[in-house]
């Protein structure tokens, strides 16, 4: 009896030393309050996902840098859960993004969002190293010319430098540094960026990706990031999404973006792709043993007023993964005479349906994920 009892002991001990084991990130030197946002991250699609916002505490619709508010907060009383923010622009010395958000504001709205227990994620649009042109500029030879070896590399390098400095001076109350999903050169598969399909190869690109993490984590020594692999949505099945796949060593997060276009109406192709995608990733990154997520999503103007319950909501039941991403609330853009948003603002016809999405019971906002303790 007593044998049985100690093998069943050492049994469950193995158990709970493999599943720690398989909860850590691929930078083996990860920060403390890294690895447990990894972990705390997986856990969380048990019950959930987090719900995000672009620049949410930055601006919104009619509104500029106003202390404690987000459009998300006017609607619902609470924060998203999860924010974005963009360095695009860091690597040429800006005070700005190409947003127009000050990073110095940028930082101070990061650590508000981290202060309250939410989750951080950054992208960047960075400018194109071989021609000086903007992140929107396919020129092909681009990623060639910035490999290790060749003409351009100096200049990404510098970049990478850049990069590096605002991802350490991300600090805690304790001077902890802030853990971030990181998501350098995404909407890979498209053909709009300069690290994209159209300028560069497979091989490019990987080798691209590869030399990315490295320099950011081996020579800059910057250990506060989990790395998102982060397509479009021209995939079809696993063998396409993986095509320009970085390897398993240095990715955290499998992840996509997508966007509704059109009509002010219910679109059924929308939430049978969204749903096809996401049946997609979550086989990889459970093959791979990665968190699969939403890194970018949104429907410009949500002109259908039901569109988060009977699109969003439909297409992501029965589906496990750890975030959502809406995309920006820019407001008026005199440029283009626009109004740009994706989430709604209060006295928006979508702002009640909002409110019934967020009280879910799978969507998780910022007093929820506070609770979440997600750094512990």
């Amino acid at each position: 009896m007593k044998s049985s009892v100690l093998f069943f002991l050492s049994f469950l001990l193995c158990y709970v030393n493999s599943e720690a084991q398989q909860a850590k990130p691929t930078d083996l030197k990860a920060t403390k309050e890294t690895v447990s946002l990894y972990a705390n991250l997986k856990n969380v699609m048990k019950k959930g996902y987090l719900v995000g916002h672009q620049d949410a505490l930055a601006y919104g619709v009619n509104w500029k840098y106003e202390p404690g508010r987000s459009d998300i907060k006017d609607v619902t009383g609470d924060y998203p859960a999860l924010y974005g923010w963009e360095l695009g622009g860091i690597e040429l010395g800006a005070k700005m993004n190409l947003d127009s958000v000050p990073f110095d504001k940028m930082r101070h709205y990061i650590e508000d969002g981290y202060r309250r227990g939410g989750v951080i994620t950054i992208s960047w649009h960075g400018t194109n190293p071989y021609t000086g042109k903007t992140a929107w500029d396919p020129t092909p030879g681009s990623v060639a010319a910035i490999l290790p070896g060749a003409e351009k590399h100096d200049v990404y390098q510098a970049q990478l430098d850049k990069i590096a400095d605002f991802l350490l001076s991300l600090k805690g109350s304790k001077g902890e540094l802030i853990p971030v999903l990181f998501r350098p050169l995404h909407e890979l598969t498209g053909g709009w960026f300069w690290w994209g399909a159209k300028s560069s190869s497979v091989d490019e690109f990987k080798t691209l990706f590869q030399y990315t993490v490295k320099y950011l984590r081996d020579v800059k020594e910057v250990h506060n990031l989990l790395y998102v692999y982060n397509t479009g949505g021209e995939f079809n099945n696993a063998e396409q999404f993986l095509e320009r796949y970085p390897g398993d060593d240095l990715i955290d997060v499998v992840s996509f973006d997508t966007y509704q276009g059109g009509k002010a109406e219910i679109d059924t192709a929308f939430i049978n792709d969204l749903d096809r995608h996401l049946t997609i990733i979550e086989a990889v990154a459970k093959e791979k043993n990665k968190i699969p997520a939403v890194a970018e999503m949104g429907f410009s103007k949500i002109p259908y007023s039901k569109w988060f319950t009977e699109a969003v909501a439909k297409a992501f039941t029965g589906h496990h993964f750890a975030y959502t991403l809406f995309w920006r609330n820019a407001g008026y853009k005199p440029g283009d005479q626009t109004t740009e948003y994706y989430v709604p603002f209060k006295g928006h016809a979508s702002a009640p349906d909002f409110i019934s999405y967020y009280n879910l019971p799978q969507t998780i906002f910022q007093k929820e994920a506070s609770k979440l303790n997600l750094y512990k």
